[in-house]
């Protein structure tokens, strides 16, 4: 099995790679593929809590944060697995930040480590990921930050996401996703 520091730095170099980056927001099937391939054994082993002790680092938590927030995403995109471990990678972005880890990350590396906030239907997770975004001065992350506020304020979840998870749209929901880019 692979160490620990070694995979730590395999996922943080990857995901910052000038090759990845362009992928974050944009990304291909081709991509959510290999990542599956590379990563789904990872993310099932951190979903059982086998990295958890990686949550006292900064390095680490991250590492954790883009294991359990990011990949899933891809990786199982249009499953409602997707979604299965954002709230265990919220727990750790909290004790990251609790323990002042985010303050020895970069920029980008601090706007992955507080994702997690934004990607959750609660309001009091919401409001957090604005302050947190505001508060690091990242801007471009900032203005998402507010805008998945506004959804969750106004609808109470993420209507994209009601399909892949079984729920029923509302009418006013329906209107919205017609018009809105997810």
């Amino acid at each position: 099995m692979q160490k620990d520091d070694d995979l730590i730095r395999e996922i943080v170099d990857f995901w910052f790679s000038d090759e990845v980056s362009p992928k974050w927001f944009n990304s291909t099937p081709e991509f959510d593929e290999l990542l599956r391939q590379h990563y789904e054994k990872v993310w099932g082993l951190a979903r059982a809590g086998t990295y958890d002790h990686w949550e006292n680092e900064a390095e680490s938590a991250l590492a954790l944060v883009l294991i359990l927030d990011q990949f899933p995403l891809n990786m199982f995109r249009e499953q409602a697995r997707q979604y299965s471990t954002e709230a265990h990678a919220r727990q750790v972005a909290a004790h990251a930040i609790e323990l002042g880890l985010d303050q020895a990350l970069t920029k980008p590396q601090r706007a992955f480590l507080y994702l997690p906030f934004m990607h959750s239907e609660s309001l009091e997770d919401q409001n957090r990921s604005v302050e947190l975004y505001e508060k690091a001065g990242l801007k471009d992350n900032l203005a998402y930050a507010r805008h998945h506020r506004d959804v969750i304020i106004r609808f109470g979840r993420f209507p994209h996401r009601n399909a892949v998870l079984g729920r029923s749209s509302t009418p006013e929901e329906i209107e919205y996703l017609k018009k809105a880019r997810w």
